[in-house]
């Protein structure tokens, strides 16, 4: 039997509300597969702690999460809490820089039946992965801007060993990628026309690519990459960029899917990874209801590969893709319509219609 510790940071607003039907998705999964244990641990961070305690992550609770195997979080944030230098709060930042979490893997697929905003009959083939570098570029200027009366200035920073850490990992998830059958093409999103950084940026990713010949590289300015994203997207397998870049194009291929509600994401460090859908806390619709769980029930799918890939578990793998099978399931017959797309269908029959399409699929 394989055993994880699961931190699980709920967060603010809707967090609760997705993270919830995420560990029942996860329960019935791993029960179904056999042979994994998953330990759950609560843990108190993001803007409502923040504004009761004046800190938003306790020194015992980053401990804690720090301890575990994987971390799920579900979304932390509220527009009104903010740090007294007019930043939002945001403790999932943090927990990058200190873990050095520095892959943020963005997966992006057309889920069957599921409403798609391009009319396109090829966008049913869009399935890609976008990779932000997450521990430096303009994210590094994050509580260190430079500011007069008359002036304010952020600086960007790419270094060599954050840059090679990077491609390197995005290089063999392209290998993995491709003996699963995708095309082996890495793309390198930046703005070398422009700015010196990513001319640097640039030429250490035509370096790494010497050392995996197997794989296609390609590249595109981040504008052009905006453009084609939206003409066809279904001709790009793996994406890597700066932070800002990938902040800013991750919602945009979010919206690819449908919204941020179908959008998971896992954060990846050399010894920890925090998963989490790709939304907010959206506070407006906290407590009705409403919140789509899709993107946080594929971030714990998300979680259960990154786990057994890394221990050896092949069941945890397995548990995965049964997920990942019943969120397609769910929706396959197009009358599952999340209220996000303006549907009937509210948080607990999302979860519902996964777990009884988890059942067939398993």
């Amino acid at each position: 039997m394989a055993e994880f510790r699961i931190a699980v940071l709920p967060g603010d607003g809707i967090g609760a509300e997705v993270i919830a039907p995420s560990l029942e998705v996860l329960d019935a999964a791993c029960a179904a597969v056999g042979g994994i244990s998953l330990n759950y641990e609560e843990l108190a961070a993001g803007a409502g702690v923040y504004r009761e305690r004046g800190v938003a992550m306790a020194d015992e609770a980053v401990q804690a999460a720090e301890a575990a195997n994987a971390i799920l979080l579900g979304a932390m944030g509220l527009p009104e809490v903010r740090y007294p230098d007019g930043r939002e709060i945001a403790p999932q930042v943090d927990l990058r820089e200190l873990w050095q979490l520095f892959a943020g893997v963005r997966p992006v697929r057309a889920i069957p039946g599921a409403p798609l905003p391009l009319a396109d009959p090829r966008a049913a083939e869009i399935d890609f992965i976008l990779v932000r570098e997450q521990t430096e570029g303009l994210f590094a200027a994050r509580g260190k801007t430079e500011q007069s009366a008359s002036e304010a200035r952020d600086v960007q920073v790419i270094t060599r060993a954050a840059s090679e850490r990077l491609f390197d990992f995005c290089f063999k998830l392209a290998e993995r990628r491709k003996e699963r059958g995708h095309a082996g093409v890495l793309t390198c999103v930046d703005k070398a026309n422009v700015l010196g950084s990513m001319v640097f940026f640039r030429k250490i990713f035509d370096e790494r690519a010497g050392l995996f010949p197997g794989i296609e590289a390609r590249h595109r300015y981040v504008d052009a990459m905006a453009l084609d994203l939206i003409k066809q997207p279904w001709a790009f397998d793996v994406m890597v960029t700066e932070n800002m870049y990938g902040d800013i194009l991750s919602d945009l291929a979010a919206g690819l899917m449908g919204g941020l509600g179908m959008a998971p994401s896992g954060d990846i460090g050399p010894e920890h990874a925090v998963f989490q859908p790709c939304h907010g806390s959206a506070p407006d619709i906290a407590g009705q209801g409403r919140a789509n769980p899709t993107a946080a029930i594929l971030s714990a799918a998300m979680m259960l590969d990154w786990l057994g890939e890394r221990h050896g578990a092949p069941k945890a793998e397995a548990a995965a893709r049964l997920i990942e099978a019943a969120v397609d399931r769910a929706y396959a017959g197009g009358d599952l319509r999340p209220q996000e797309f303006g549907g009937p269908d509210g948080t607990a029959a999302v979860t519902r219609r996964v777990l009884e399409s988890m059942k067939v699929t398993a």
